[in-house]
């Protein structure tokens, strides 16, 4: 059984009032919660990585307790992305454990949300920034909501490390108007309209 010690989590909340134009009625809110831990496969090869997901299903459930909390409740959240950044003593598949333990937390907490869950992964050095996609909740065609959530940790991760990001949002883009598909027209009955 791995171990995944947490060095470090941190919440950002922000608030988008405009980006250029008039300001919405409502300013747009997303935030991201991060969690610096330990690699218990930095350095090594491991063959079977999967059984490790389940060790990280109780980190994705608070994280995504704490993410809802910072957005005032699930009611209006409809976007949704994680992420993960290795440290240079790991490799990209230890970043890929997040799959799961990550996007299943979100979506049980949030309810209805067929969508899957945009994510993004890569190794890099301590203070390197992830841009974390977002999408729409239960329609991936929903560009209003096609973004991305730039995180770091300036400390972090370190060599032996990995930075777990999970992100969330309430409405797409401020002044979005690339049409497409839009969040009135969402059956939302497949996870892509």
């Amino acid at each position: 059984m791995p171990q995944f010690e947490i060095r470090k989590t941190a919440l950002i909340v922000e608030d988008i009032h405009h980006d250029g134009g008039p300001a919405p009625e409502q300013p747009r809110r997303r935030a991201a919660m991060l969690a610096l831990v330990r690699n218990p496969f930095a350095g090594r090869h491991e063959p079977d990585l999967q059984p490790a997901m389940e060790d990280l299903k109780p980190l994705g459930l608070a994280m995504s307790h704490r993410l809802i909390a910072a957005l005032d409740g699930p009611e209006g959240i409809d976007g949704y992305g994680k992420g993960a950044l290795v440290g240079a003593s790991g490799e990209a598949e230890h970043g890929a454990l997040w799959h799961v333990p990550g996007g299943y937390a979100m979506r049980e907490l949030l309810g209805e949300s067929r969508a899957i869950v945009p994510s993004a992964m890569k190794v890099g050095a301590m203070g390197a920034t992830l841009d974390v996609p977002l999408g729409h909740i239960n329609a991936a065609y929903v560009r209003s909501h096609f973004d991305a959530f730039t995180v770091s940790m300036p400390d972090g991760p370190r060599a032996d490390e990995i930075l777990f990001v999970l992100a969330m949002a309430r409405g797409g883009r401020v002044h979005s108007r690339m049409g497409g598909l839009e969040v009135w027209q969402v059956t939302g009955t497949d996870g892509l309209r």
